[in-house]
C-alpha cells in the first residue's frame, strides 16, 4: 500500500480505496460476499482463483523477458544469451520506425533506428532475428500494434522457412491499437480500419495459426501513463468488449477467436491492491463473455494474461533499490495469477538493460519460482479477509468506470471525445503532485536520499546501425523482383478498398521482400491517417 505522511487521517489504495486498521469477516458480510460464487475455486467459473485448478503447481508461469535493441543480430545475440539462462519464452521490443509502420531510411525515422528496441524493415531482418532458434519449440511474444499483421506474417514466413508448419507456431502479437489512441500514441490509422486489421488478423488466426494468441489487450500502457489499479481494469475490458464486438459485427463466432484473447496488464508495488486487481479483472471478464456475448466455450471465459513489472516505478536515483521493486512487482503478479510474466532490469530508468542487469532480472523469476514456496498451492491469498473486501471493492469500482463508458457509446466513441486519456492524465498529475508534496513516499527520491549514488554499467548502442539498416534496404530493392513486389501490393491496395481479409495479400507482399513501410504506405493510401482531437 502506498505511504502516508506522518499523522493522516486514513489510509488509501493507489486507486483512492479506503483501507481499515483491520479486516475480519464481518467485513465480508457487509459487502454481501458469498463464498460460493464471489470466491469458487482454481480452475472454475468465476475464474477468481485462478484460471487453472493447480495453477503453479501443475506448471510454472511462462518466463518471458522482454528484449530488443539494434540490429536483429544484436537482438539474436540477446535472445540466446536468456535462453540459455533459462528464460522459457521470448518477447520482442520493436524500435519507434517499426512500431509507427515507417522503414529504418525514412525521414520520420531518423534518431530513432533500434533505440528502444530492434529494427526490422522486411522478411531478411526477420530472418535474423530468429537465426538458430527453432520457432516450433519457442513461444514468442511481439509488442507490435498498428502493423501487428505485418510482424506476425513475418514471423510465420520465417517459420515455414524453418520447415514449422504455421499450425505449430505458438506466442502472442499484442495487436492493441485502440489503447494506442489513449495513452501511447503509436498508432497509424484511423480506428474503424484500424479495428478491420484487427478482426482480419482475428479470422486469419483461426485458420491459418490456430495457436496463436490473436491480441493482448493491454492495460500496461495506460497504468505507465499513470492509469489507477481500477482505471488499468476499467479501460482494459472495455477496449476487449469493443474487440469482442467487432469480431462478431466482422461474421466470427465467438468461441472460434475468443479463447486465443490474452491480456496484458502492469505490476506495481501496491503488492496488495494489484493482487486484488487481477482477482477482480478475472471475475468480469468471465461474466461479461458469459452474460453479454453468450461464449459457451469456458475457454473464452477464462482471463489469460502476461504481467510487466512498472516501468513508470522505476527510478534513476539510488537504482539498486529497483531490484527490490521488481521483486515486490512480480510477486504480485505471481500471487495474482499471471500466465507470463516480464520482470525489469534495475537499471531501466538510465538506459536499456545491460547484459548482466537483464540476467538479475531473470534471475528474480527464478527466485519467486523455486525458493519462495509460491507454486507449492494454487491462490495461497483466497479467502484473505482484506484480499476478498479488497477484490469486490476494486470490482465494484470497475463497473461504475465502465458503465460511464458504455454511456458514451462505448470505448471507441469514448476516445473520440478523449474520454480516458483525459482520466488518465488527471490522475498522473495528482500522483506526480504526491510524490513532490511527500504525501506519496518514493524512497531515494524525496526520502532517504543520502548516500553516494552506486556506479552502474550502462548499455550503449552503435550508432552506425541507422546507416547499416538503410544500407540493408538498398540492397534488398536492388535485388528483389520489384515487378512482383509492386503487383503485390497492387492486391493489397485492391483488398483495402473492398473487403477481403488483408493478411493473405499481406502475406504475398511480404514473402517477395516487400517493406514494412511499403507495406504500411500502400495502407495509408486507403485508409488514411490519424489525427488526434487536440490537434485538428
Amino acid at each position: 500500500m502506498p505511504q502516508h505522511s506522518e499523522g493522516d487521517g486514513g489510509r488509501f489504495t493507489e486507486s483512492g480505496i479506503p483501507v481499515e486498521v483491520c479486516y475480519g469477516p464481518d467485513d465480508l458480510d457487509k459487502a454481501g460476499f458469498d463464498p460460493a460464487t464471489a470466491l469458487g475455486e482454481p480452475g472454475r467459473d468465476p475464474y477468481t482463483r485462478g484460471i487453472y485448478p493447480t495453477m503453479y503447481r501443475g506448471r510454472v508461469w511462462t518466463m518471458r523477458q522482454y528484449a530488443g535493441f539494434g540490429s536483429a543480430a544484436e537482438t539474436n545475440a540477446r535472445f540466446r544469451y536468456l535462453l540459455s539462462h533459462g528464460q522459457t519464452g521470448l518477447s520482442v521490443a520493436f524500435d519507434l520506425p517499426t512500431q509507427m509502420g515507417y522503414d529504418s531510411d525514412h525521414p520520420m525515422a531518423a534518431a530513432e533506428v533500434g533505440k528502444v528496441g530492434v529494427a526490422i524493415d522486411s522478411l531478411a531482418d526477420m530472418r535474423r532475428l530468429f537465426e538458430g532458434i527453432p520457432l516450433d519449440r519457442v513461444s514468442t511474444s511481439m509488442t507490435i500494434n498498428a502493423p501487428a499483421a505485418i510482424l506476425l506474417l513475418l514471423y510465420q514466413l520465417v517459420g515455414e522457412e524453418q520447415g514449422v508448419d504455421p499450425a505449430q507456431l505458438t506466442g502472442t502479437v499484442q495487436n492493441d491499437v485502440l489503447k494506442e489512441y489513449i495513452a501511447r500514441g503509436t498508432y497509424i490509422y484511423p480506428a474503424a480500419p484500424s479495428l478491420r486489421i484487427c478482426t482480419d488478423l482475428f479470422a486469419y488466426c483461426a485458420e491459418h495459426l490456430p495457436r496463436f494468441n490473436t491480441i493482448s489487450i493491454s492495460g500496461y500502457h495506460m497504468a505507465e501513463a499513470g492509469a489507477t489499479a481500477v482505471q488499468e481494469v476499467a479501460f482494459t475490458l472495455s477496449n476487449a468488449i469493443a474487440y469482442v464486438q467487432a469480431a462478431l459485427d466482422a461474421g466470427l463466432e465467438i468461441d472460434r477467436f475468443a479463447p486465443r484473447l490474452a491480456f496484458f496488464f502492469v505490476a506495481r508495488t501496491s503488492l496488495l491492491e494489484e493482487i486484488a486487481k487481477f482477482r477482480a479483472a478475472r471475475r468480469l471478464w468471465a461474466e461479461l463473455m458469459g452474460d453479454r456475448f453468450g461464449a459457451q466455450d469456458p475457454r473464452s471465459r477464462m482471463l489469460r494474461f502476461h504481467t510487466q513489472t512498472a516501468g513508470v516505478e522505476l527510478t534513476a536515483q539510488q537504482p539498486l533499490n529497483n531490484v527490490v521493486r521488481v521483486a515486490l512487482q512480480g510477486l504480485a503478479a505471481v500471487l495474482g495469477g499471471t500466465q507470463s510474466l516480464h520482470t525489469n532490469a534495475f537499471d531501466e530508468a538510465l538506459a536499456l538493460p545491460s547484459e548482466s542487469a537483464a540476467r538479475l532480472a531473470l534471475r528474480t523469476q527464478q527466485i519467486l519460482a523455486n525458493e519462495a514456496g509460491l507454486t507449492d498451492t494454487a491462490d495461497p491469498l483466497g479467502g484473505s479477509y482484506f484480499i476478498e473486501r479488497l477484490t469486490d471493492e476494486v470490482e465494484a469500482r470497475v463497473r461504475v468506470l465502465m458503465d460511464e463508458v458504455e454511456a458514451l457509446g462505448g470505448a471507441v466513441a469514448a476516445i473520440e471525445r478523449g474520454f480516458q486519456k483525459e482520466r488518465i492524465e488527471h490522475t498522473a498529475y495528482e500522483q506526480l503532485r504526491a510524490v513532490e508534496r511527500g504525501d506519496k513516499v518514493v524512497v531515494g527520491v524525496n526520502r532517504h536520499t543520502e548516500g553516494e549514488e552506486e556506479p552502474v554499467q550502462l548499455l550503449h548502442l552503435d550508432p552506425a546501425i541507422a546507416k547499416a539498416q538503410a544500407a540493408s534496404l538498398a540492397a534488398i530493392r536492388e535485388q528483389r523482383d520489384n515487378d512482383v513486389v509492386r503487383a503485390a501490393l497492387t492486391d493489397l491496395h485492391d483488398a483495402a478498398e473492398g473487403k477481403d481479409n488483408l493478411l493473405v495479400p499481406m502475406r504475398e507482399a511480404l514473402r517477395h521482400l516487400a517493406t514494412l513501410g511499403e507495406v504500411c504506405d500502400t495502407l495509408r493510401e486507403v485508409f488514411g491517417v490519424y489525427r488526434p482531437p487536440d490537434t485538428f
